[in-house]
C-alpha cells in the first residue's frame, strides 16, 4: 500500500517528567487546510481499495433491499392527537405522522428528509407542551451535537418565533405554554467541532421572547463547574427537577417548586456518588429511582418538603438484577436485566406486586411509560433474529395484542441465538450471545464479527439490525459479550471495567475471542472485532495488545489518544471511566500503557485495519482516529491494509442518513470479508434472489 504521506512534527509533552513525543498533533486542527488535505488524500487511497473488492456493489444492493421495508414507532398522544414515527423503506430520515384517531388518515406533521438537500439534517428531539398545542423540536446538521430548536404551532404546523441555536447535549421541557427549559455551553473558542465545552447550563426560554435574554436557571458558577445539567418539569407541572454531573456516572439533584415565586431550589442530593433521579410524583410525594446503597438500583418514596436521603423509604427494594424502571397509568413497570435479557413487572405506586408482563419471546423489552391517565400504551420487543414489533398494553388487565410487524425479506426461524458463559483472564463468568444461520458447521472455517462495548454503564442487550442480518444471511457468526465496565450487572459490574481496572474490559473481549475459536465457531484467519466509541478503544486497545488474535480490525469512531481525550469537546466528562494522565503518575502510567495511538509498535504485522470516522464528529473527535491511523501506516509490516475511511458531512452516529449507513456497510463487510480472503460472497445463492 502506497498510503499518503502524513508529516511529524516534533511536538512533545511532559508527564510527570516522562516525555511523550505527539508527531501528529497537527491533525487535531480540524479546520485546517492541511487537516483536510490529508482527509482528501486518505479518502482516496481507501475508496480506490474498496472499489476493487469485487462484492462490494452486491453487498450494497442487498441491503438497500433488506432494508427497504416499512418501519413503525410505537405510537405515543400528545393532546388530540396520536403520534408515530415512520419511514418507508429507504427514506433518510423518519418522518413523524399524526391522527385523531385510530380510524383517521394520517398525515405529516415533520418530515426531516425536507430539512436539507442531502438528508444530512436530522430531527434529534421533540417535545409537546402538556395540552399538546405546542411543539419544540431540535434538529442537527451534519451529526454535530450542536442542535437549533424550532417551535410550532401543532394544529397550522407554523414556526411562532425565532430559531434557538447553540444547544447541546439537552433535552427540552415545557412549562405550561409559556416556555420550556433546555440546557447548553457558552460557544467555546476556536473550532466548535473540537474545543473544549465542561460548563454545562440550565436556561429557560419564555415564548415570544428573544434567546439572548433566557434566564440562566442553574449553572455558571466559576467555582463550581458542572459538564452535565438538564431540567425536567413533572407531568403535574408543579415541580423542577435538576440533575447536576461533572461526570458521566453520579448526580447532584435539585427540586423547585414551580407553585411559588422567587423561592431557592431545595436540594435533594448535594454529592455525585450515586446515579438518581424523579421518576414520578403524586402530590408532594416524590418517587426516585437510586443506586444509593443499591448497586442495582431500586425506587424510593420522599415528601417534596424534605426530600434528603435520611427520609427516603423504600418502595421498590433491590434485587439481584439491575433495575430500569418506568411509568404509565398510575404503575410502575420494572423491567429487570437477567443475563442481559428484559423481564418485565407491574407494581403499583406502593411497591405492590400486580403481575409479571409476559413479554413475547426471549429479548429486550423498551417502551413501558406513559402518561398516568393513559389505559392503554405501547412496548416493542426485539432480539438478535428479530425484527422489532409493537404491542399494544392494558394497564388494568395486562392483557395486550400486536399493533405492528414489520414486513421484512428475512426469516427470523432460519436463525438462532445461544446465550454462553465463558471464563476471562482473571476466572470472572461473562456472557455472549452468539447469533447465526441454523446448522452451522463448527468448522473454524465461519466469518466471525466479534463486538464489544464494555463501559460507561451501557448495557448491550439483544436488538435486530438490518446489517447484522446482511452479515448472518453470508453464513456470518455475530457475537456480543456483555463486557465488564458496562450494566448489566449494575454498578458493580461498572466499576470493575473503569479506570485502573480497564485491562478487566480487554481480557474479557479477548477471552470471547478465545472461546469463538476454541469451540470452531471461527479461527484468527476467519475472525474481526469491531466497536464503536468507547467500543473503539477497546478495539484498538485489543489489536495493539493481541494483533495475532484476529485478521480484520474495524474500530469506528473510537476513542484513541488517551492522553489528550479530556482536552476535547466534552471529554473531560468521561473521566469517571478512563481517569486523566494529569490526575497522578500512577494514572498517567496506566493510560499510556494501553492508549491505542502510543502502542503501535514498530516491526509489526497487524491485522486488516479499517477504521472509520466522520469530519463532524463533535462527540469523540476525529483527530483520534487520524492519529492513530497515521501510526499504523507508518509502522505496519506485512501486506495487511490499514485504512481510514472518513464520512463526510456527519458525525459520531446519531441522526445519519440511510443512504450513508448502507453505503458504509458495505464498505465494511465488504472490507472484511475480502480481507478474509473471499474473492465472492459465501451465500452467493441469494444473489439471484436479489438482482431480480
Amino acid at each position: 500500500m502506497n498510503y499518503p504521506t502524513t508529516k511529524k512534527t516534533d511536538t512533545v509533552d511532559t508527564y510527570f517528567g516522562t516525555q511523550v513525543k505527539d508527531p501528529y498533533r497537527w491533525l487535531e486542527n480540524d479546520r485546517s487546510p492541511e487537516t483536510e488535505a490529508w482527509v482528501k488524500a486518505q479518502n482516496q487511497i481507501t475508496f480506490e481499495y474498496l472499489n476493487q473488492i469485487p462484492f462490494r456493489e452486491d453487498l450494497k444492493t442487498r441491503l438497500e433491499k433488506l432494508w427497504n421495508y416499512e418501519k413503525l414507532s410505537a405510537p405515543f398522544k400528545e393532546g388530540n392527537y396520536t403520534y408515530f414515527y415512520k419511514n418507508n423503506g429507504l427514506q433518510n430520515q423518519h418522518v413523524v405522522y399524526r391522527k385523531k384517531s385510530e380510524t383517521d388518515k394520517e398525515d405529516v406533521f415533520l418530515d426531516p428528509n425536507t430539512f436539507s438537500e442531502d438528508g444530512t439534517t436530522s430531527l434529534m428531539g421533540l417535545r409537546f407542551s402538556k395540552d399538546g398545542s405546542l411543539a419544540a423540536y431540535l434538529i442537527s446538521e451534519g451529526g454535530s451535537d450542536w442542535r437549533k430548536a424550532i417551535v410550532i404551532d401543532v394544529k397550522t404546523k407554523k414556526i411562532v418565533e425565532d430559531t434557538l441555536v447553540d444547544i447541546k447535549f439537552s433535552g427540552l421541557s415545557w412549562k405550561g405554554n409559556d416556555g420550556f427549559y433546555y440546557s447548553s455551553y457558552d460557544k467555546p473558542e476556536g473550532s466548535e467541532l473540537s474545543a473544549k465545552t465542561d460548563q454545562h447550563k440550565l436556561y429557560y426560554h419564555k415564548l415570544g421572547t428573544s434567546q439572548k435574554n433566557d434566564i440562566l436557571v442553574f449553572g455558571g458558577v466559576a467555582s463550581e463547574k458542572h459538564r452535565y445539567i438538564s431540567g425536567s418539569v413533572t407531568e403535574d407541572e408543579h415541580y423542577l427537577i435538576i440533575s447536576a454531573a461533572t461526570s458521566t456516572s453520579g448526580n447532584k439533584l435539585f427540586i423547585k417548586d414551580l407553585s411559588k415565586q422567587d423561592i431557592p431550589l431545595t436540594t435533594i442530593l448535594d454529592h455525585t456518588d450515586t446515579d438518581s433521579y424523579v421518576i414520578e410524583n403524586v402530590g408532594s410525594k416524590l418517587y426516585l429511582v437510586t443506586n444509593m446503597d443499591a448497586p442495582n438500583k431500586k425506587i424510593i418514596a420522599v415528601e417534596a418538603a424534605n426530600p434528603t436521603s435520611e427520609n427516603w423509604v423504600d418502595v421498590i427494594p433491590e434485587t439481584e438484577d439491575v433495575l430500569s424502571p418506568n411509568s404509565a397509568g398510575g404503575y410502575f413497570f420494572a423491567e429487570y436485566m437477567v443475563d442481559a435479557i428484559s423481564k418485565v413487572f407491574q407494581y403499583d405506586y406502593d411497591g405492590k406486586l400486580i403481575r409479571e408482563v409476559q413479554l413475547p419471546g426471549v429479548g429486550s423489552a423498551s417502551g413501558f411509560g406513559g402518561k398516568k391517565e393513559d389505559a392503554e400504551f405501547y412496548f416493542s420487543f426485539t432480539n438478535y433474529n428479530t425484527p422489532g414489533s409493537s404491542y399494544k398494553y392494558n394497564v388494568e388487565t395486562g392483557e395486550y395484542a400486536q399493533y405492528w410487524k414489520p414486513e421484512i425479506d428475512f426469516n427470523p426461524a432460519d436463525y438462532e441465538s445461544t446465550q454462553v458463559f465463558y471464563s476471562s483472564k482473571d476466572g470472572t463468568k461473562i456472557p455472549m450471545i452468539i447469533s447465526h444461520k441454523k446448522g452451522l458447521e463448527l468448522n473454524g472455517k465461519n466469518p466471525t464479527i466479534l463486538y464489544g462495548y464494555g463501559g460507561f454503564n451501557i448495557s448491550l442487550t439483544p436488538s435486530f439490525s438490518i446489517v447484522n442480518a446482511i452479515w448472518m444471511e453470508q453464513g456470518g457468526v455475530y457475537a456480543v459479550p456483555n463486557l465488564r465496565g458496562g450494566g448489566e450487572y449494575g454498578k458493580e459490574w461498572h466499576v470493575a471495567g473503569i479506570k485502573t481496572k480497564k485491562q478487566n474490559v480487554f481480557d474479557d473481549f479477548i477471552a470471547a475471542a478465545e472461546y469463538l475459536i476454541e469451540k470452531q465457531y471461527t479461527s484468527s484467519d476467519y475472525l474481526a472485532i469491531r466497536g464503536g466509541s468507547n467500543g473503539g478503544l477497546l478495539v484498538g486497545a485489543t489489536m495493539t495488545q493481541r494483533p495475532d488474535l484476529m485478521k480484520v480490525v474495524l474500530p469506528a469512531v473510537g476513542v484513541l489518544d488517551m492522553l489528550r481525550y479530556h482536552t476535547f469537546t466534552a471529554g473531560a466528562g468521561w473521566a469517571y471511566d478512563y481517569g486523566t494522565a494529569e490526575e497522578s503518575q500512577e494514572m498517567f502510567d496506566y493510560l499510556k500503557g494501553y492508549s491505542p495511538v502510543h502502542n503501535v509498535k514498530e516491526g509489526t504485522a497487524y491485522p486488516a485495519t479499517l477504521v472509520t470516522t466522520s469530519d463532524h464528529d463533535d462527540r469523540v473527535v476525529p483527530a483520534h482516529s487520524f492519529k492513530f491511523a497515521a501510526e499504523l501506516q507508518e509502522k505496519q509490516t506485512g501486506n495487511n491494509p490499514t485504512l481510514i475511511r472518513i464520512e463526510i458531512n456527519a458525525g459520531h452516529g446519531a441522526g445519519t442518513p440511510v443512504s450513508k449507513t448502507i453505503n458504509q456497510y458495505a464498505d465494511i463487510f465488504g472490507f472484511t470479508l475480502y480481507s478474509m480472503g473471499f474473492n465472492e460472497l459465501p451465500n452467493k445463492a441469494i444473489l439471484n434472489d436479489f438482482k431480480d
